[in-house]
């Protein structure tokens, strides 16, 4: 089964970070959403399986949750697992007990 993962930048309403948050989250196709710092207020991850379905979720759902400012959008390529990042990101270096 292919799965398209987003993951979505928003800007929102300082006063009602919180209450777009959980907004956000209940929408389907949302798997998760972290409050954040720096330049945007919140990230959102939308999984779904056909690429039609990442417009209804985002475009259609998401950006008009009461609150929301901007978003921006950016589709994932490819996953990588925990694994194969501490592979690519490995030093050479054991540890020594």
């Amino acid at each position: 089964m292919t799965v398209l993962t987003a993951i979505v930048l928003v800007q929102a309403q300082v006063d009602r970070i919180p209450e777009v948050a959980s907004a956000i989250a209940e929408l389907a196709g949302v798997s998760e959403v972290y409050s954040v710092t720096g330049d945007v207020d919140l990230i959102a991850v939308v999984r779904v399986r056909r690429h039609d379905e990442l417009a209804e979720v985002i475009a259609d759902r998401l950006h008009k949750v009461e609150g929301v400012v901007d978003t921006t959008t950016h589709i994932a390529f490819r996953a990588y697992s925990r694994h194969d990042l501490e592979a690519a990101f490995a030093l050479g270096v054991d540890d020594a007990d």
